[in-house]
């Protein structure tokens, strides 16, 4: 086909794929030197310890399973127990598709290794979404996609973020599309059951891919065997396989997600469904609501397209199913542009962008090319004002009102000094730490996230960690605006005064506003006059808040009584 086309089309082509190399290289070179320096200055969170763990444990024969995420299981919410480093994910989220970049990890076992993982991932997404609009469109349309791709909040936002298993969902559902205008069989159904073992409700996406083969008329047996196999396997899954696990999916995230369709505090997948079916009324309200932030995500979604998801066919009927997940579901986070649960939804809307552009190749006149642009531009604007995940943190303040900044030169002296400590801590020793520094110690069996000090191990026993360790520092910094912050910091501070007026955990080292502990161990002299000297600071800063800066004045004066 090449060889027929005339020669100065084959040199545009040529040079198409030089800008869209061109781009890709950009986007990556750019993500992964903020993803990494996220990492590296200690702004990657919880989510990345999670997967890191998992991985480390993969690595060592003992699939799915993470202490951490246990902490975040229903059994350990709801009931109170205590997090086991035998817990298996798979009742969280089934993620199978996972084992395939473990050879990847084997050869670099590191927390930053996921993060390249995730950036090149998506990367390589938008170069085979390139050659997918090639199969429709002339290069200069075809740059223009993939340059909104590469632009768009929608990718940027969850490419800054923690490591995720939906990273991989562009990727595949842009090569099954592929294969389906190809008819690559063969790749087209690998790419499905790769698409299903991403998580358990990756088959949605796949769900609108059947919906649109069948509406099209393009493949109609092999779209109904799309929608079997996808909405089958979501509902063998989560009904059946799962609940093998834990009771996860049907006591805590169906619940946090449509428990507003069900009574009670727990229901399967075909609970939810009838729940939505019998209450339509209420199914229609949260699928409006909030109208303010339905209709800003929709906006968001369509800006670096220019707005054509809006008015093609094609992006309604693949995205649409991802949309509607989405919309119908309760919790902040589902109208997040910059979260990871918005890639689900990328795919159909470029694929039905192309689809809408096939038939209109003419309107792509310099006017409109212009306007793409600004749109581009707007997106990216928009990517970094938004300051997704915290990545910009050493430009973008936190909060203005009260003023949050950490600047670039004191995050790193801060680093600096909180490394040594973190180096003190063995490999194999089990650890509790807060929240930004559990990706850079999750790569051990047993692992919990401050306050929390227990864990059950394989023998099965309850234990205290060996090591506990707390930046207080970064609490201290960023309370002033926030909640939780605020409150970490508070319940975090008498704990260390119980730990160590007690005598169960010695306080060994102190740099920074950074406390590690160690079970049954002497308190260091000069470590522990740091740790007062810090709590002053604390008191001093918290007299006006009234009767917290009263207790934490008298905390201090108990703590100089025993020593």
């Amino acid at each position: 086909m090449q060889e027929k086309l005339p020669k100065i089309f084959k040199l545009e082509a040529g040079n198409a794929s030089k800008n869209v190399l061109l781009l890709a290289g950009i986007f990556f070179f750019l993500c992964l030197l903020f993803t990494l320096h996220r990492y590296y200055s200690f702004y990657a969170s919880f989510d990345q310890g999670i997967f890191n763990q998992v991985f480390w444990n993969n690595l060592h024969g003992r699939f799915f399973q993470s202490s951490l995420s246990s902490s975040l299981s229903t059994n350990v919410v709801h009931a109170g127990e205590i997090a086991t480093v035998y817990y298996h994910r798979l009742g969280q989220h089934f993620t199978p598709a996972l084992l395939l970049w473990l050879p990847i990890y084997a050869l670099f076992p590191s927390p930053a290794t996921l993060t390249v993982l995730q950036v090149t991932l998506i990367t390589v997404a938008g170069l085979v979404l390139y050659v997918l609009a090639r199969q429709y469109l002339q290069p200069p349309l075809a740059i223009m996609i993939t340059a909104s791709f590469y632009g768009a909040n929608a990718v940027i936002g969850p490419t800054l973020s923690n490591f995720h298993d939906i990273c991989q969902i562009p990727l595949f559902v842009f090569t099954l599309l592929l294969a389906m205008e190809k008819r690559w069989w063969w790749l087209f159904w690998l790419m499905a059951v790769l698409i299903v073992a991403v998580r358990e409700d990756a088959g949605i996406g796949l769900f609108g891919v059947g919906v649109y083969m069948i509406l099209s008329q393009r493949f109609p047996r092999a779209g109904v065997a799309v929608c079997i196999l996808s909405f089958g396997y979501i509902l063998v899954l989560t009904n059946k396989i799962m609940p093998l696990f834990s009771e996860d999916a049907s006591r805590r995230f169906a619940i946090e997600r449509f428990g507003q369709y069900i009574d009670g505090d727990e229901g399967s997948t075909l609970d939810i469904i009838r729940g939505m079916i019998s209450n339509p009324v209420q199914l229609l309200v949260e699928l409006i609501t909030p109208v303010n932030g339905t209709i800003k995500y929709l906006l968001g979604q369509w800006l670096p397209l220019a707005f054509v998801p809006a008015v093609a066919p094609g992006s309604w009927m693949i995205a649409g199913f991802p949309l509607l997940q989405l919309f119908i579901s309760r919790g902040e986070s589902v109208l997040s542009i910059t979260i990871r649960y918005a890639l689900s939804v990328v795919p159909g809307l470029f694929y039905g962008s192309i689809l809408w552009w096939s038939q209109r190749q003419q309107k792509f006149k310099p006017s409109f090319r212009r306007l793409w642009i600004g749109c581009i531009c707007l997106s990216l604007v928009f990517s970094f004002t938004s300051n997704p995940n915290r990545t910009f943190y050493f430009v973008i303040p936190d909060s203005v009102k009260p003023l949050v900044y950490v600047s670039l030169p004191e995050q790193w002296q801060h680093v600096n000094q909180m490394r040594p400590l973190l180096a003190q801590i063995p490999s194999d020793a089990s650890v509790s730490a807060t929240t930004y520094l559990v990706p850079h110690l999750s790569s051990r069996r047993e692992i919990v996230r401050l306050p929390a000090l227990e864990l059950r191990n394989d023998a099965q026993e309850v234990i205290k960690v060996d090591y506990a360790i707390a930046d207080l520092w970064q609490l201290q910094k960023y309370q002033a605006a926030f909640k939780s912050d605020r409150r970490l910091l508070k319940d975090l501070v008498p704990l260390i005064d119980q730990l160590t007026n007690n005598r169960e955990y010695g306080i060994i080292s102190f740099q920074d506003g950074v406390i590690l502990l160690k079970k049954a161990a002497s308190s260091d002299t000069q470590a522990t006059a740091a740790w007062l000297q810090f709590r002053q600071e604390l008191a001093k800063g918290d007299r006006g808040q009234g009767g917290h800066g009263r207790l934490v004045s008298y905390q201090l004066s108990v703590i100089k009584l025993n020593c």
